[in-house]
């Protein structure tokens, strides 16, 4: 569709269109806003648009659901708020957490690794060769040694000073 028919087309149905959608959602300035924007995502898409396959329909079709959009937008405004969106308090993390995410952070990447996803996503040692593309005696070896490291850090930690 070239603008100039774009433009007859919209002088031929602008109106007719926005009759349409008022009757349809019940309030003419909406009405109005959504079709001017359907006619603007027509204008985008006019080299698309085929005047034998009524563009008509298809900015009625947007008009619509642009306006059935800002509706449920509107309503979603007035509804009471999500208890699952409100801030709760975030307890603080217990010193043994803390102990453990220090102790973890000063092993290797891999021990790492081993260690979180056998100890805390319950995965077998097979899984974890598996997943991280290593041979299962290194997965073992990891998490022996992750293991051994853990228990010296931790031990240090609980020694007074």
């Amino acid at each position: 569709m070239t603008p100039e028919e774009f433009d007859a087309f919209y002088l031929a149905s602008f109106s007719r269109v926005v009759a349409q959608i008022h009757a349809m959602c019940g309030n003419f300035a909406e009405a109005q806003d959504c079709t001017q924007e359907a006619f603007v995502r027509a204008w985008d898409r006019r080299g698309q648009l085929d005047t034998n396959a009524s563009p008509e329909a298809w900015v009625r079709t947007v008009a619509y659901r642009l306006a059935v959009s800002r509706w449920r937008k509107a309503r979603r405004a007035f509804r009471q708020p999500d208890r699952a969106l409100e801030d709760r308090p975030v307890p603080q993390p217990s010193p043994d957490r803390l102990a453990l995410d220090w102790a973890l952070a000063q092993l290797p990447e891999e021990q790492r690794r081993a260690i979180v996803l056998h100890h805390l996503c319950d995965m077998g040692v097979n899984d974890i060769a598996q997943e991280t593309g290593t041979p299962a005696g290194t997965v073992k070896a990891r998490l022996s040694r992750g293991r051994a490291t853990l228990a010296r850090l931790l031990a240090d930690q609980d020694q007074p000073s």
